[in-house]
């Protein structure tokens, strides 16, 4: 157990004390913090003091990171250190800065917003038509109230956890509660604005060590501003205890923690932190936030809170995994998608959307092939009823995502009872093999049957979370095998995309031996990056069709996002493909859905396959993320051909498309744009070969390239040649007429003796002698006159000592490439030396 963990035991007086998440009170008014990772080994006192700053502690449970504090200014002293150790290294010897391996100076900002509900459209819902409770199910009501001695008197009104009216609708979880299993042993962690820990309803339940709040700086997270209530309303959906209160949790055995973050302005540090926050016992963090839900927004976490979510998959919970629980949002009615919150689309989340208490889509809960699951929320003339801040106060309006993320998260911890040895991975894996698909019959929802049998809809995910089948699943289930992952070469299109129905769909082929040597068996999680120029966002749209023929919306039109800015470097995230092979053809369509003057161009693309491994052995774990995972946006990989085609209402008939054949690939460790990637199979795309076979002579390569391309690439080599025969022929010409005219040739060295004559002239016959010493001394002349081919060569073989970087005036830094790019020059320096 690691000194963290065991200092985290130590009683309630020293709650907070025992987690690495905690650091001294800052104060940004008069300091600037720093949070650096440094190499291995590499003393953090002694690069603080060679920065002349001063250390402040480990930044919580991210390895080798650590905290410096200086004095306030406006200029970035760790960026200035970096790039002027830059300009000096050609100089040699070693500096501390050179461990620097990321740096970033923490500013203040707006925290994420609540997932609160949205004011629901005119004529949306119709007034509530009242509806008598069935007998039979109120009968059983009190018989399971009788049975667990449950007196809470609104339990009766949460209709989520037993529904006796629309019978069915609710999350199935009385008969789990007969049978012994209510959460114990299970912890989840509520990431909000605060939890009230005096409320009697949680109190009982409030595990104190594992929370702590960001926002002031203090152990105890309760609610200060008079809008903090979202997050101890989503607290008593998980762990409200059995007494005279309010109602009961869905796990109301489990402990619950707060971790505030949303109720002033915070730093990527802090939210970092708080995803790391006692993770080795908080087992869940329910996450009811994102970015704004206004159909405009397009954010994503940054990279330390990339990396703080990484670590908790990979080092939470002993190395199995902290399970992350995320909020799909509440923007539905603006046309916004959860693909573009790159917290909802991220691997290591479970994304979880609302459903209301008639089994209906509510107007606000988002859709997208992110979303997992869907579960229980407000809609219809109803909403969650659940316990608010104060002693005994209890509410009936708790809703939107943000009352279906902490239901879902309570119900993992019921499978946490029965199976604690359950990874991040398989949490989701029995969270969508129980899930129960709704309105099947309703055409809206878009339901489609997956490669493995089951149903997927991007409005409900694989369907409601059905408490009793996910821990009867979790008993019996098989742990699966780590994590594998394939990452294709970089495609590069740079094409215009058609306006209207029509879109641009380009091809990628998966090989079986591509995802043999990826190690990857079979898929889970389908992310695609890529870059798209367009001048109204909100007018693309991007579907991905897998060999299977199942189709993923990766995202859709925004009739409000005006932006200019495209897609850059965006991630979008599907879990429709889940169970696939992944072998064959995958295409991705971009549209520009409207007809008008704005207009884009595709850039480039490449597709991730994340899943589970061939081998264990072979398996390896993702490194931290870098700023540099997805750059290098000007080396050419493979260009592909583009087709224009519509995505057809039936998707196993999906129009031909161009696509490469045979590309290699060597499963790199993290999605960075290989250097060179070319098709090697004898076979490329159809339209290319077909087009050059008809003026390329045979016996020459086409590549796998378009006529365009080919005509581009032979006309230049042609050039370069000709080039190269003509500086031959000028320099042979130049040299005779220079041997022939210089008065250099009758120059004749006087010699010493007889016996140095007879060496220069090679023992030739003493009339020789003259015209052996003329030609001798002309070579040498040649050989030691000023300027001479070996020393430009020597001169211009060295490199500069400092490249142009991506990002440049970024806080970050990273000396990963730096080192690269100075063991390059180093060799180039030899070669040089050599000739």
């Amino acid at each position: 157990m690691k000194v963290s963990s065991i200092l985290g035991l130590i009683g309630g007086g020293l709650a907070g004390l025992g987690s690495a998440g905690m650091l001294p009170p800052r104060d940004y008014n008069a300091h600037d913090y720093y949070v650096v990772h440094l190499e291995r080994g590499v003393q953090p006192e002694h690069a603080a003091a060679r920065l002349g700053l001063r250390y402040e502690g480990p930044m919580g449970e991210l390895a080798h990171h650590h905290v410096f504090r200086g004095v306030k200014q406006e200029e970035n002293v760790i960026k200035r250190a970096v790039q002027e150790r830059k300009r000096k290294r050609a100089l040699g010897g070693h500096d501390l800065v050179d461990s620097i391996k990321f740096h970033q100076r923490q500013e203040l900002h707006e925290p994420m917003h609540k997932r609160i509900i949205p004011p629901r459209p005119a004529g949306f819902y119709p007034a509530p038509r009242a509806q008598e409770p069935n007998a039979q199910a109120v009968a059983r009501q009190k018989s399971v109230m009788a049975q667990l001695s449950i007196t809470d008197p609104i339990f009766a009104d949460q209709w989520h956890l037993f529904n006796p009216v629309q019978l069915g609708h609710d999350v199935n979880v009385t008969d789990v509660w007969l049978s012994g299993i209510t959460g114990k042993n299970a912890t989840v962690a509520i990431v909000d604005d605060g939890l009230d820990m005096y409320s009697n309803d949680l109190k009982p339940n409030y595990y104190a060590q594992g929370s702590y709040d960001y926002n002031d700086q203090r152990p105890e997270p309760r609610p200060t501003l008079s809008d903090d209530r979202h997050g101890t309303r989503c607290a008593g959906e998980v762990s409200a205890a059995r007494n005279d209160v309010c109602g009961v949790g869905v796990a109301y055995d489990s402990k619950i923690a707060g971790i505030r973050i949303l109720s002033k302005l915070i730093t990527d540090q802090d939210e970092a932190l708080a995803m790391n926050y006692d993770y080795q016992h908080n087992q869940i963090y329910s996450c009811s936030w994102g970015p704004p839900d206004d159909g405009r927004s397009m954010d994503a976490p940054g990279i330390l809170i990339r990396a703080a979510m990484l670590n908790g998959i990979q080092n939470g919970r002993g190395g199995l995994g902290s399970i992350y629980v995320f909020a799909s949002g509440n923007g539905a009615a603006s046309e916004d998608n959860c693909n573009f919150d790159g917290y909802t689309n991220s691997i290591y989340s479970i994304t979880v959307g609302a459903v209301d208490r008639k089994g209906q889509h509510p107007y606000y809960s988002e859709k997208c092939s992110a979303q997992l699951v869907v579960t229980y929320s407000s809609g219809d003339g109803d909403a969650i009823h659940t316990t608010d801040v104060g002693e005994n106060a209890c509410y009936n309006g708790h809703g939107g995502t943000s009352a279906a993320a902490p239901l879902a998260a309570g119900i993992f911890a019921l499978a946490f009872e029965v199976r604690q040895d359950l990874t991040w991975r398989d949490m989701q894996y029995i969270a969508l093999e129980s899930a129960v698909p709704i309105d099947l019959d309703q055409p809206e929802y878009g339901w489609q049957t997956t490669s493995i049998g089951k149903k997927f809809s991007h409005t409900f995910g694989y369907g409601k979370v059905d408490s009793y089948k996910l821990v009867e699943a979790a008993k019996t289930w098989e742990l699966i095998k780590p994590q594998a992952w394939f990452f294709s070469p970089w495609i590069h299109v740079r094409q215009a995309i058609p306006q209207g129905e029509k879109g641009l769909a380009v091809s990628f082929d998966v090989t079986p031996d591509m995802l043999k040597k990826a190690n990857l068996a079979r898929l889970e999680h389908v992310t695609v990056t890529m870059n798209v120029e367009h001048d109204y966002r909100g007018d693309l749209s991007v579907d991905l069709i897998s060999p299977d023929k199942v189709v993923s919306h990766l995202s859709t039109t925004r009739k409000l996002d005006d932006s200019k800015e495209g897609y850059s470097d965006w991630t979008f995230m599907s879990v429709v493909h889940w169970g696939e092979k992944g072998v064959g053809t995958w295409t991705v369509i971009v549209r520009d859905t409207k007809v008008n003057s704005h207009k884009g161009t595709w850039v480039d693309w490449h597709l991730k396959l994340w899943g589970e491994s061939i081998d264990p052995a072979k398996a390896s774990l993702l490194p931290m993320p870098t700023e540099e995972d997805d750059a290098n946006h000007d080396v050419e990989t493979t260009t592909q051909e583009a087709a224009t085609t519509t995505l057809p209402a039936d998707p196993q008939a999906t129009s031909p498309v161009t696509h490469p054949t045979d590309l290699p690939s060597d499963h790199p460790h993290r999605p960075t744009k290989p250097a060179m990637a070319s098709p090697t199979g004898t076979s490329a795309a159809a339209a290319a070969t077909s087009s050059a076979s008809t003026w390329l002579p045979s016996f020459l390569p086409t590549f796998g390239a378009a006529p365009h391309t080919l005509a581009w690439i032979y006309g230049a080599m042609g050039l370069i040649v000709l080039f190269m025969v003509s500086l031959g022929v000028w320099w042979y010409v130049m040299r005779r007429r220079r041997l022939r005219n210089s008065p250099r040739d009758a120059y004749e060295f006087e010699l010493l003796n007889e016996e140095e004559g007879e060496r220069l002239a090679g023992g030739g016959a003493a009339g020789e002698k003259g015209g052996q010493r003329r030609t001798r001394g002309g070579e040498l002349y040649d050989a030691f006159a000023g300027g001479s081919d070996d020393e430009d060569e020597q001169e211009t073989a060295i490199p500069p000592q400092t490249q142009s970087r991506r990002n440049l005036d970024s806080e970050d830094s990273s000396d990963d490439e730096d080192a690269s790019n100075e063991k390059g020059g180093d060799s180039r320096l030899l070669a040089g030396s050599s000739r």
